[in-house]
């Protein structure tokens, strides 16, 4: 792809990284930014390095958050009998969107992935363990994608989790197996959500 400019090839070669942004629709995104008003350009270069440079995780749950604690974590509104574990920040913003869950959060942050490198060290689980005794929790929902990793992850956590004195469930399948919870319908996901079942006998 030719360009007339080097500084279009080189926004065009930064928004390409982008997940899902094609070099084509990377140049679109660029002569937008070019055709709009400077300040519209600058609004959001000044909202992505503002994000970038101040976002937060949340000490309990690992959310992103605005504070050291986040809303969800903070709500004395949410069921704290309930503890949602998911494996990443953008399963929260999935299950929340549906409206139909009340308790709290827990974020993996990735699953167990051995041909990635990834182990239980790499994740959040001793935060999780540590967490338990000082929290009100009497159910755990695993609400974790139905992979060949989300359910080594998942039973991975029942076996650290059957002295913790808690109920264990796991999110109905009706979320498709192999399939993201990101890219998963609300109503599907909501219905997987209220009609959870016992993960099983570990």
């Amino acid at each position: 792809m030719n360009f007339p400019s080097k500084l279009i090839e080189g926004a065009v070669e930064e928004l390409a990284k982008l997940p899902g942004v094609g070099r084509k629709t990377a140049l679109r995104l660029a002569l937008h930014l070019l055709k709009e008003e400077s300040e519209e350009t600058f609004q959001l270069a000044e909202a992505l390095v503002k994000m970038r440079a101040e976002i937060k995780h949340c000490q309990q749950c690992h959310n992103i958050s605005d504070t050291d604690i986040c809303s969800i974590c903070s709500n004395p509104l949410r069921d704290r009998s309930l503890l949602c574990v998911v494996s990443d920040i953008r399963d929260v913003i999935a299950i929340e969107n549906t409206a139909q869950y009340k308790g709290l959060y827990h974020v993996l942050g990735g699953v167990i992935s051995p041909i990635e490198g990834i182990g239980p060290s790499d994740l959040h689980i001793e935060s999780l363990l540590e967490r338990l005794p000082k929290s009100e929790v009497k159910e755990i929902v695993l609400a974790i994608s139905p992979t060949m990793e989300g359910d080594t992850t998942g039973f991975y956590l029942t076996r650290k989790l059957r002295d913790a004195n808690v109920r264990i469930t796991t999110i109905a399948r009706g979320v498709p197996v192999g399939g993201e919870l990101e890219y998963t319908d609300e109503i599907t996901l909501g219905r997987s959500i209220v009609e959870r079942t016992n993960y099983g006998k570990v």
